[in-house]
């Protein structure tokens, strides 16, 4: 289906949803070639956006938070934003875009309770991940 699509999925601080799209998208296709990137990176990847994408047979644990700035002189088929903030300091990636797409949601390391409750949206988060994700590869990649 895929023609070696390149696709950089952007977010803020690239610990949980991009890197949840990354892994979710890789899995559908190991022909396409995706990359995730933060305009103010965290530390580390979340440790429970890690363990949400394991239930599901991903394995995220050795992806790292990187700054968009590493991937300005690319050129990529898509760049997608995950989160309104990105979409808002990242206006213009300055690298060589053909499709640039928003599809927002919640940040789930904002989220507040027991470890159970919280593991609950990042659960959550990652299912509407997948089936965002799931819908834009059928249509377009």
């Amino acid at each position: 289906m895929s023609k070696h699509k390149k696709i950089l999925i952007l977010c803020t601080g690239n610990s949980c949803r991009s890197q949840m799209a990354e892994g979710i998208l890789k899995s559908f296709d190991s022909t396409l070639e995706v990359y995730s990137a933060g305009t103010d990176i965290a530390k580390e990847v979340h440790p429970k956006a890690i363990k949400v994408m394991q239930e599901i047979g991903i394995d995220i644990s050795k992806n790292y938070p990187k700054k968009v700035d590493m991937f300005l002189n690319q050129s990529f088929d898509y760049v997608i934003t995950v989160c309104d903030s990105a979409r808002d300091t990242c206006p213009n990636f300055i690298g060589d875009v053909k499709h640039k797409i928003h599809i927002g949601f919640d940040d789930p390391a904002k989220a507040q309770g027991t470890d159970e409750e919280v593991l609950k949206v990042f659960r959550k988060v990652r299912d509407e991940i997948y089936s965002s994700f799931k819908e834009l590869y059928e249509k377009n990649l």
